[in-house]
């Protein structure tokens, strides 16, 4: 167990507006961390799971949006959680492993004896405590959370060999040409403070490399596009790959969900994986409803207490509702996020779709995707104030903000 005065920091790397362009259009008016999976924003899963650790003194969020963007929500989640949500804004890009050593001064006020370390476009069941606990008993400097994935798709991913006795990561490469293992890095670690020593030696050793190509003009010059700035600092390939095989790094291995949420299908998929969630620690979030004074409600639903809904639509299942949405009778919802303000129609129908902010979709209209969530157009997607008018078929297309749609499309992207 963690004893009592030991205390825990948790940093979330939100990334910034130049990263999130393949969630666009959804990113064009909201920062791509505070758009809602299964009706909470998305840094938000990760944040109530690190308010599971023992002993957690702060959260920090780290990225290069404006900290106006995230004033409001950090204000909030921290009076909610009853624990301190900091938003810290990075000037330039330092790297994973460089992000966290910039504040290292800011995230060792508290003195903590671990520091987790979670992605913000990481879809799953964060499994903090149990990572910690297995982390101490390893007793190296930081833990890894893995899981097992198909050969296939392995190589997309930082692919690791770790001890099958011990757990200790044996070899890490990032994204490999040819298979190495189907044990993936899931973009969640614990640490100690041995980290920042660690951090630091890789910044040391590149301002010495630098000095040395300095002796030719020639070799500056060719170094030059190849050589990384002394604070830029990866994770993966300037930490773990190095520390590899040495006993400082091991692994916990995760046998439940894990998704990256890089586009907006995949946060379609990924809002359904936390509905399930719901259903075994948060039921409460859920809706219900049987089609008497209230909608038919199937399988995981969640809907936003503002939200109005006909007692004839039917609803599910993996629905998101937000905020003051409306829904008119005898519609029908299946697997698709509703977002703020949005009108759906009389005997409308939506499946496998992403119905942005104010947009609305007419009388007897069919918004739908096909369901594959890793295509360009496997779901079907309206960006802010978009307006179906009524009787119009929207299949497996993006349409940007601001249009209207008063014919029929099938597998097209509005501008």
């Amino acid at each position: 167990m963690v004893s009592s005065d030991e205390k825990v920091v948790a940093v979330i790397m939100v990334g910034g507006p130049t990263k999130g362009t393949r969630f666009r259009p959804l990113s064009l008016n909201l920062a791509k961390p505070l758009f809602p999976l299964a009706g909470q924003p998305m840094v938000h899963h990760p944040i109530s799971a690190c308010k599971r650790i023992p002993n957690l003194a702060q959260i920090y969020l780290v990225g290069f949006y404006e900290e106006r963007e995230f004033a409001l929500y950090v204000s909030s989640i921290s009076n909610e959680l009853k624990v301190p949500v900091r938003y810290l804004r990075e000037d330039k890009p330092h790297g994973s492993a460089g992000g966290l050593y910039k504040f290292r001064d800011l995230l060792m006020e508290d003195n903590p004896s671990h520091i987790f370390l979670l992605n913000c476009d990481v879809c799953c069941s964060f499994p903090l405590p149990e990572m910690l606990e297995a982390h101490k008993r390893y007793g190296g400097i930081g833990t890894i959370l893995v899981i097992k994935v198909s050969p296939e798709t392995a190589n997309e991913f930082g692919e690791l060999v770790a001890d099958t006795t011990t757990n200790e990561l044996l070899h890490y490469t990032e994204k490999p040409e040819t298979f190495v293992s189907d044990r993936i890095n899931c973009g969640v670690y614990v640490f100690t403070p041995d980290i920042f020593t660690a951090i630091q030696n890789v910044s040391s050793q590149r301002k010495e490399r630098a000095n040395l190509r300095r002796l030719s003009s020639f070799e500056a010059l060719q170094s030059a596009t190849r050589s990384l700035p002394s604070d830029f600092v990866r994770l993966d390939q300037d930490i773990l790959s190095p520390l590899a095989g040495k006993k400082q790094l091991y692994t916990y291995e995760t046998l439940d969900f894990w998704e990256q949420i890089k586009t907006p299908g995949m946060s379609l998929k990924c809002s359904s994986l936390y509905l399930y969630q719901f259903r075994h620690n948060s039921p409460h979030l859920l809706a219900s409803g049987d089609g008497t004074k209230n909608a038919t409600i199937v399988g995981d639903v969640y809907v936003h207490p503002s939200a109005k809904i006909h007692p004839s639509a039917k609803i599910g299942p993996n629905v998101s509702i937000s905020a003051n949405a409306r829904i008119g009778a005898g519609a029908r919802l299946v697997s698709c996020i509703i977002l703020d303000d949005v009108e759906i129609k009389e005997n409308a129908v939506v499946i496998h779709a992403i119905v942005g902010w104010k947009s609305s979709v007419g009388k007897w209209s069919r918004v739908q995707g096909e369901g594959d969530y890793s295509a360009k157009l496997g779901i079907t997607i309206l960006g802010e104030a978009v307006h179906v008018e009524d009787e119009v078929v929207v299949v497996n297309s993006i349409v940007l903000p601001n249009k209207t749609l008063n014919v029929s499309v099938q597998e097209e992207i509005i501008l």
